[in-house]
């Protein structure tokens, strides 16, 4: 961090909120962005993923339900873009930009592993194999989700607390409907083997979006008030109540 940072950083000590982009100094305003598109990206890209399953799945109220997901996904992504247009971003190209339904091979395992083009979490790289699956990652992926964005609820900038309540509840809601979901498809036929397998795919996939434990990004993102909980910390909180979930649907927790 530079010097210019040092009035900043003393106005978050002091719990303050920073109202807008014309406070901010290159250092709190590159991390930020950083932060911003990575979960533009995300949504984009989990949205665009997810369209192909719609159609998949077994009745009409799950129709309705994965299509309710991906327009709140779209929606989630609007609200982070329209915060990125102070940062100059031009929306309407910004997401014509990238192939967000691309995905890579189902056999590739990237981890932590920073790959070329967007700024997607590594997890929305891989494929779904039908319904149950994607049921399955969105039901890990969705709780996830809502405990890494609970942080950015009380975070140092003013105008991303302000829209993230709602998003981080929204993807709370992402994750029960994908349990209710798992469970009804259990219920109607799908095995707790094949459910299980899809399990044992994507929770090291998804336990690998919480990053390294020794981040060193961590600590700059704390000073500037951006994050609070070290990553390894909000694992355990996920790999917690993952395992109690799994176990109501009488499945496990495998890496």
């Amino acid at each position: 961090m530079s010097k210019t940072d040092d009035a900043l950083l003393a106005r978050i000590a002091n719990n303050e909120k920073l109202m807008s982009t014309d406070e901010l100094t290159p250092g709190y305003r590159g991390e930020l962005r950083r932060l911003l598109v990575a979960f533009v990206d995300s949504e984009l890209a989990g949205a665009a993923g997810f369209v192909d399953t719609i159609n998949k799945a077994p009745g009409m109220r799950e129709r309705c339900t994965a299509a309710r997901i991906v327009s709140e996904k779209f929606d989630h992504a609007q609200q982070a873009l329209t915060l990125l247009e102070d940062f100059g971003v031009n929306t309407d190209l910004y997401v014509q930009s990238h192939p967000w339904d691309a995905r890579l091979s189902r056999t590739i395992d990237l981890g932590n592993r920073r790959i070329g083009g967007d700024k997607r979490l590594n997890v929305f790289h891989y494929p779904f194999e039908g319904w149950l699956d994607s049921v399955v990652m969105n039901m890990l992926m969705g709780l996830a989700s809502s405990i890494q964005l609970e942080e950015l609820t009380h975070c140092s900038y003013a105008p991303l607390v302000a829209v993230m309540g709602e998003i981080a509840a929204r993807e709370a809601e992402h994750a029960e409907l994908g349990r209710k979901g798992l469970q009804k498809a259990i219920e109607n036929g799908y095995s707790l083997e094949a459910a299980q397998a899809s399990v044992d795919y994507w929770y090291p996939r998804v336990a690998a979006t919480f990053g390294k434990s020794d981040s060193q990004r961590f600590e700059q993102d704390k000073a500037y008030g951006l994050r609070k909980t070290a990553n390894a910390d909000l694992l355990a909180k996920w790999e917690s109540r993952m395992a109690e979930q799994l176990a109501r649907i009488g499945l496990e927790a495998r890496c």
